[in-house]
């Protein structure tokens, strides 16, 4: 997704038109959804990667969350020693009880059904350990447990106040790592809290489009552009962008520039220097082929070595602004029929070179995942001076 689609919109300010886009795309649902094979992305129906699959602070000390990922139910639970999180299927193998949906029985009621990293089926309290082995059936002591009995495990990282799985229909190891982001450690930086959209029932490579879309700047988002670029790298695609916004980020005239990057087909972090350095974070992952689940979050640094109450209460009204300036976006999407082919013309950004990189995902891997390409559309983004806006100078590498 493009990084300037979450410039703050001033003229927004006063209150939010958009609350009732995720009741609309409740009503829309299953309407014009558009599948991985409409697009021909390749031979997956979903994609590999890092995705956000829960905000942590919805994940409770023994109380293991029901979602749905990927055209599968799972369950999210912390271990109650190690007090990491754990991602497995939903349905025990027994008799296909859902780990999470009960309230009822009493090994929910008696606090029992998470034991240090494992969790106990409520219907017949068989225990599973994180990799979704069976290791306990309390009512056949001593009996061989059959192999059969467990459920898939799901890599999982706790990263920024989210929690992380890596998905590989093909079962393969994580190839790459979730980026560095220092900003989160340092006391300076106003952390955020995330802004769930809920489920959009639209294709996630129409909201990777946006990383192209140069020509939607001005009518959306009220933004000049004068320069821009598209790189191309592995895992990566990186988007450069300076121009002069309508909107209270910056001066009269003044340059703003972002640097947005997708790390894999889920998740883009962009860096924005103007009158507040910040990071934006969107994550989207599919719940089902042609569905996703969309979180939106702004990290903003104060002018304090550490932040106080008045630079948190500056950072939420930044982020709230920033909240109205995506949903500009997502109105669009809401209401659009899939793109399954783009009418490009010459001055469209390179959406082609964009689908290409993203079908990547899609596929098994091949050394085709590390090419590497660079797309100027307007401008000389390399000539410009990036600093100008930051009183030190300074950069954080995502």
């Amino acid at each position: 997704m493009k990084p300037s689609c979450f410039l703050p919109m001033a003229a927004l300010s006063g209150g939010s038109p958009f609350r009732h886009f995720r009741n609309e795309a409740q009503r829309n649902r299953k309407g014009q959804m558009a599948r991985s094979r409409d697009y021909r992305l390749g031979s997956q129906d979903f994609p590999r990667g890092w995705f956000m699959v829960a905000d942590a602070a919805t994940l409770q000390h023994g109380q293991p969350l029901a979602v749905r990922f990927f055209g599968r139910d799972l369950v999210l639970y912390r271990g109650a020693d190690s007090g990491r999180p754990i991602l497995v299927d939903a349905y025990c193998p027994h008799m296909g009880t859902h780990l999470a949906r009960n309230h009822t029985s009493y090994v929910v009621r008696d606090g029992s059904q998470i034991e240090g990293d494992t969790i106990r089926c409520p219907y017949h309290a068989w225990r599973f350990d994180a990799e979704g082995r069976c290791i306990d059936i309390p009512y056949a002591p001593g009996a061989k447990i059959p192999s059969a009995a467990r459920i898939a495990s799901w890599p999982v990282v706790e990263r920024w106040g989210a929690v992380f799985a890596w998905h590989d229909p093909d079962g393969g190891e994580p190839d790459w790592e979730l980026p560095a982001l220092a900003a989160w450690d340092d006391p300076a930086w106003v952390r955020w809290r995330f802004d769930d959209f809920g489920v959009l029932d639209r294709h996630p490579v129409e909201i990777v489009d946006n990383m192209a879309d140069v020509a939607h700047q001005e009518p959306i988002h009220g933004q000049t552009v004068r320069y821009f670029e598209l790189e191309l790298d592995g895992h990566r695609a990186i988007h450069r962008e300076g121009g002069v916004s309508r909107t209270s980020l910056t001066a009269d005239d003044a340059l703003l520039c972002i640097d947005a990057v997708y790390h894999g087909p889920g998740l883009l972090l962009t860096e924005m220097l103007g009158r507040y350095p910040s990071y934006f974070l969107i994550a989207h992952t599919p719940v089902d082929d042609g569905s996703i689940r969309v979180w939106h979050a702004v990290i903003v640094k104060s002018p304090h070595e550490r932040a106080t109450d008045e630079d948190v209460a500056m950072a939420r009204a930044f982020q709230e602004q920033s909240r109205l300036a995506f949903a500009q976006d997502f109105e669009i999407w809401t209401h659009k029929r899939p793109a399954l082919t783009i009418l490009q013309i010459p001055h469209d950004g390179p959406y082609d070179k964009l689908r290409t990189w993203y079908r990547q995902f899609y596929n098994p891997r091949g050394p085709s995942d590390r090419a590497r390409t660079t797309h100027g559309v307007r401008g000389m983004p390399r000539n410009l001076d990036r600093t100008d806006n930051r009183e030190d100078g300074s950069s954080d590498d995502l």
